[in-house]
C-alpha cells in the first residue's frame, strides 16, 4: 500500500468478529459513495502510459441493474470542450481557418456587436458572449441544438464585456466553435470528430451523440439523488447541444486520447503548446487556475471537469510526471475533482 495512504487509517469492522478489523483499500474508501446498487463511476489511473488503477463501481443503469465496467460510456459534458478545441486546431493546421478569424466570418448571422470576437477568444472564454442558457424562453421543453443557440445569439445584441478584456466561462462560445468546425470542414461536427480524432486514435466506442444517430454502446444513464432516492435525470433542454458537451466516452477510450497528447500523432507540438498554454486567468470560480484551449491549468496539472444533469466527470493530467486520473460518474453528486486529486497523491513524485 502506498505510504501516503497509510495515514488514512481506514478500517472496517468484520461482521461477527467483535473488535476484529482489516485494512480498507484507500482508493475504494475514497470511492465508497459510488459502491453498491447506486449510480456508479469508472476510475482509471495512468502512469507512464500504463493503467495502474482500473476500477468500476456501482451501476450504469439502475432500472436494468447494469454494472459499470471500464467500457461504460458516460456523457462527458464539458470534458468535451478539449475535443472541440482540438478540432479547431486541426483545421488551423490544415489551413482551413485562422485562430484570429472573427467568428462572424464563419457565422455571419451573429450581431454586429460581436464583430471583433475571434475564434481564439472563444477558445479561452474571453469573447464576452451571452450565456445561451439565459436566452432560453421560459417554459421551453424541447431540447435545443447548436443552430437554436446560434439563432438566439443572432437575435440579441447584448454582450458581457469587450472581447478579450475579461474571462467568463462560456458554453455559448464552444457551441459556436462547433458550428465553425462544420462551416470550415463542410461536414458535421460529429463526423469531423469521428474522422479526424476518434477513428485515427482507435477510440472506437466514443461518439458525439445526436438523437436519431448511432446509439451509445454500454451507455450510462444519469441520476440525481432526491429525498434519499435516485431519480433518472439523464437529459435536460440543454443536453443536446454538441460543441460544449456532447461527447460520450469511456475511461478505456480516454486513455487513448491521453496518450495522443504526449506526441505528434494527432496535434502538432505547436498546437499542443497552444492548447496547454495559460492564456488567461480563471475568475469567478472557487479554485486557482488559468485557461488554455479546453483545459484548465493549475500548477503542474492540466484538467477539466464536466457537469450536466446526472453526470459529474473530471480528467486531471500531470504531464511532467506522465500521470493521469480519469473519473467519470453518472450521478449529480459528489463533485469528483478533489477525489481525483486525493487518488493521485501516492503516485506523484
Amino acid at each position: 500500500m502506498p505510504r501516503l495512504f497509510a495515514g488514512l487509517a481506514l478500517t472496517v469492522l468484520l461482521g461477527g468478529c467483535a473488535g476484529a478489523t482489516k485494512p480498507v483499500d484507500p482508493i475504494d474508501a475514497l470511492m465508497q459513495r459510488y459502491t453498491g446498487d447506486v449510480p456508479g463511476a469508472s476510475l482509471l489511473v495512468l502512469k507512464d502510459g500504463k493503467p495502474i488503477v482500473n476500477r468500476s463501481y456501482g451501476l450504469a443503469n439502475l432500472e436494468d441493474n447494469d454494472d459499470v465496467t471500464p467500457a461504460t460510456n458516460y456523457r462527458l459534458a464539458s470534458v468535451s470542450k478539449q475535443f472541440t478545441a482540438a478540432a479547431i486546431l486541426l483545421l488551423a493546421e490544415d489551413g482551413q481557418l485562422n485562430l484570429d478569424d472573427p467568428v462572424r466570418h464563419w457565422l455571419p448571422s451573429l450581431p454586429q456587436t460581436t464583430s471583433t470576437v475571434t475564434l481564439r477568444q472563444l477558445l479561452t472564454h474571453t469573447g464576452g458572449l451571452v450565456d445561451y442558457e439565459d436566452l432560453i424562453p421560459p417554459g421551453t421543453t424541447e431540447q435545443l441544438n447548436d443552430n437554436d443557440v446560434l439563432r438566439m445569439l443572432s437575435a440579441t445584441s447584448q454582450t458581457y464585456f469587450a472581447p478579450g478584456s475579461a474571462y467568463r466561462y462560456s458554453n455559448t462560445g464552444y457551441v459556436l466553435l462547433g458550428l465553425v468546425v462544420e462551416r470550415a470542414s463542410g461536414i458535421s461536427l460529429p463526423l469531423y470528430l469521428q474522422q479526424r480524432i476518434f477513428s485515427p486514435l482507435h477510440m472506437d466506442h466514443t461518439l458525439m451523440y445526436v438523437r436519431g444517430g448511432p446509439d451509445v454502446e454500454h451507455r450510462a444513464y444519469g441520476y440525481s439523488e432526491q429525498d434519499g432516492s435516485w431519480t433518472r435525470t439523464d437529459q435536460s433542454v440543454t443536453s443536446a447541444t454538441l460543441g460544449d458537451g456532447g461527447i460520450y466516452s469511456s475511461v478505456e477510450d480516454l486513455a487513448k486520447w491521453d496518450a495522443a497528447l504526449y506526441d505528434n500523432r494527432l496535434l502538432s507540438a505547436a498546437s499542443r503548446q497552444l492548447a496547454f498554454g495559460a492564456h488567461v486567468k480563471v475568475t469567478g470560480e472557487p479554485y486557482e487556475a488559468s485557461y488554455g484551449y479546453g483545459y484548465r491549468i493549475t500548477g503542474d496539472t492540466l484538467w477539466h471537469s464536466g457537469e450536466s444533469i446526472g453526470f459529474r466527470n473530471v480528467v486531471v493530467r500531470w504531464p511532467k510526471q506522465h500521470l493521469t486520473v480519469i473519473l467519470l460518474s453518472n450521478r449529480n453528486d459528489p463533485e469528483p475533482y478533489h477525489t481525483a486529486l486525493a487518488i493521485a497523491q501516492p503516485y506523484l513524485q
